[in-house]
């Protein structure tokens, strides 16, 4: 990738977290906006989110934001100066999730933990 590809990413990723927090949307809760991988030619935009949560609240959060995706096209469109809006692609992101469990187990394991050494 190269860096201006990184910097329009990252533009676009600044941008729709923070149109994110704006959205009345009540299926839009605490949403953390990972990372925002752009086309070359800036025709789509997969935008990569994270909410804790079950999978029903995973699924109402992706489709709030499919219903809000006009609204943060045109946010793109007014704060950034790009040769075309892209279209933007909403996916879920379970790296923070995966994190959270690890260190849960991580600190389940830990050497001050009397009962882990029993495990």
């Amino acid at each position: 990738m190269s860096g201006r590809m990184r910097r329009v990413n990252e533009a676009l990723r600044a941008v729709v977290s923070e149109g994110v927090r704006d959205l009345q949307d009540p299926r839009i809760g605490f949403v953390t906006v990972t990372d925002v991988r752009a086309t070359a030619d800036l025709r789509t935009a997969k935008v990569y989110v994270s909410v804790l949560g079950r999978e029903h609240k995973q699924r109402a959060m992706l489709e709030g934001l499919e219903s809000s995706r006009a609204i943060l096209q045109q946010r793109i469109n007014q704060e950034l100066r790009l040769k075309r809006t892209p279209v933007l692609a909403f996916e879920y992101d379970p790296t923070v999730e995966r994190g959270v469990r690890l260190t849960r187990l991580v600190d389940d394991l830990s050497p001050g933990d009397p009962d882990a050494r029993e495990r």
